[in-house]
């Protein structure tokens, strides 16, 4: 089953979220209203929007207060995209030109700008200082994440803790952060709050795992870029981490790296090629697996409901997708 089918009976509410959006990013300037609808255009799973429904079905469900929360979370991951492709030099996106591809890096930098402000803006209208403060606490998490990122390009001697707490503020924060806002957004009680907080971060770090493993496992079709992508970028992500505990491989990785202009597909094939035919790929597998335990877990702490039911299918989906 496709994941869009798992969440089927909300789509019309989100697919209002998807008109809202819309209509938030539009400029009086060109190029700027040209560069986010791009991005928008491009798609994605928007899965923060899906958390931040799901967990409002655990309160008192008001659409025009989720749907602030929904927008703006997705619009600040979406800024966070452009910024990323601009860090990462990334010429495509989903199979798709980057907002930077298309112009330059700075006009994407100033569309990434213009689309965070414009988050903020629009959640500007639920009247829930703690939601605020929540929120303001995720962006510093997600910039210092980033930041994490790019101090450790080409850095072999790193620690799972050290990807494990990168990958937390990179991705896990920001979907930990979708569930419980919709939780707040609804005014469901602080246990349903807590545990949903949980299992979006349980399942946050599942997903950015995943992502990893595919990576080097997926098709170019599939991935939308050339596999090994992460590796190129000077990324150490966990499936290159493990492979790294062979010293051999180790080795000649780091001499790799020393020369990062150097770095090419080609050059890099054999790394990528070790890395798939090694057991890092199912140890890697396993950890995510372990995250995904914990997920089902915290749903056990809330009431047995469709929408529930629902959260489980979708970490579910996550720990096994192929793409």
């Amino acid at each position: 089953m496709k994941l869009p089918m798992i969440y089927s009976y909300i789509k019309k509410d989100l697919d209002r979220i998807e008109d809202a959006m819309t209509n938030t990013i539009r400029a009086e300037h060109p190029v700027l209203e040209d560069a986010s609808v791009q991005l928008l255009r491009a798609g994605g799973k928007r899965i923060r929007p899906v958390f931040v429904l799901l967990s409002g079905k655990f309160g008192t469900y008001e659409l025009p207060r989720i749907q602030t929360v929904a927008v703006a979370l997705e619009l600040i991951h979406m800024a966070s995209l452009v910024h990323d492709d601009v860090i990462d030099d990334a010429e495509l996106r989903r199979g798709k030109p980057t907002v930077k591809a298309k112009w330059d890096n700075k006009v994407a930098m100033y569309a990434g700008d213009y689309i965070f402000a414009r988050s903020l803006e629009y959640l500007s209208k639920l009247e829930e200082p703690r939601a605020h403060q929540i929120l303001a606490h995720t962006i510093v998490e997600l910039c210092v994440g980033e930041v994490e990122q790019i101090r450790d390009k080409y850095r072999i001697e790193q620690h799972l803790k050290d990807y494990l707490r990168r990958i937390r503020r990179k991705t896990a924060i920001l979907i930990a952060a979708s569930a419980r806002l919709g939780a707040i957004a609804s005014g469901a009680p602080r246990e349903h709050e807590r545990a949903l907080y949980r299992y979006g971060y349980y399942v946050g770090m599942s997903y950015q795992i995943i992502d990893d493993v595919l990576d080097f496992t997926a098709s170019e079709a599939d991935l939308g870029k050339p596999a090994g992508g992460d590796l190129l970028q000077g990324n150490m992500t966990l499936p290159a981490l493990l492979a790294c505990e062979d010293r051999f491989f180790k080795e000649r990785l780091t001499q790799a790296f020393r020369n990062p202009e150097a770095l090419d597909q080609e050059t890099l094939q054999p790394f990528i090629q070790h890395i798939k035919t090694s057991d890092s790929i199912k140890r890697s597998l396993e950890i995510s697996d372990r995250y995904l335990q914990k997920a089902y877990q915290e749903l056990d702490k809330l009431p047995p409901t469709r929408d529930r039911n629902t959260l489980k299918q979708i970490a579910r989906h996550i720990g096994k997708r192929s793409s």
